[in-house]
């Protein structure tokens, strides 16, 4: 591939994701070859969940298309914008438009599973919303009891987003979805998260910033 010098947004210890400028245009690269030998195979397997998720969604507004993936590396397209903790945003009409495109993407049956993130969030230069890394993307396409789940821990992610920068702005059923979380989200804040923050951070020094590149 006739490819100018990466512009390296993230590497860690799962590989490199960097922004690539050649004849095509801009892409993204996500390289599972960069990854330590340790974990190589586990950033392979997500790497690969991720390509499958941007097949189903292919065509869908608002998340990257896969270009290539050869089983180690994979690229998508370009999304211009910032991330949420950067743009900060307060337009009421994201939040609808996100939501619409929450919809659309369950209704292909794919939940992104971590949404909780702000980094996997963008604001595109016109304002509107887009989704990035779906590394963690479940698929169901008869949308299984699971996967409804998953899909209303997306929203109940959204709603956490919109509660933050627009408090006032809520409904009284998004207080009500917010107010009842399922066991999934006790599960995880309640054991979960603090064993993915010890393995992640103190044992695999990963720090997940690739929206602030």
């Amino acid at each position: 591939m006739d490819t100018h010098d990466p512009h390296y947004l993230k590497r860690d210890h799962f590989g490199s994701i960097s922004r690539i400028h050649d004849s095509g245009g801009l892409r993204i690269r996500r390289n599972t070859d960069d990854a330590i030998f340790g974990v190589r195979w586990f950033a392979r397997l997500v790497a690969g969940c991720e390509a499958r998720s941007l097949r189903v969604l292919a065509g869908l507004d608002g998340v990257p298309q896969l270009i290539a993936f050869d089983g180690h590396i994979l690229d998508r397209s370009y999304i211009a914008g910032q991330p949420m903790h950067a743009a900060r945003p307060r337009d009421l009409r994201y939040y609808r438009e996100a939501r619409h495109l929450l919809l659309a993407m369950h209704r292909r049956g794919v939940a992104h599973n971590d949404l909780a993130k702000e980094a996997n969030w963008l604001v595109r230069e016109d304002g509107r919303p887009a989704l990035i890394d779906f590394q963690m993307g479940w698929i169901s396409p008869r949308r299984s009891r699971f996967f409804r789940l998953l899909a209303r821990e997306d929203l109940r992610h959204l709603l956490k987003h919109k509660r933050h920068y627009l408090p006032d702005t809520l409904t009284p059923v998004e207080r009500r979805v917010l107010a009842r979380r399922s066991w999934l989200a006790r599960a995880w804040s309640g054991s979960g998260k603090r064993l993915y923050n010890f393995v992640t951070r103190r044992l695999l020094d990963y720090r997940d910033n690739e929206g602030r590149g």
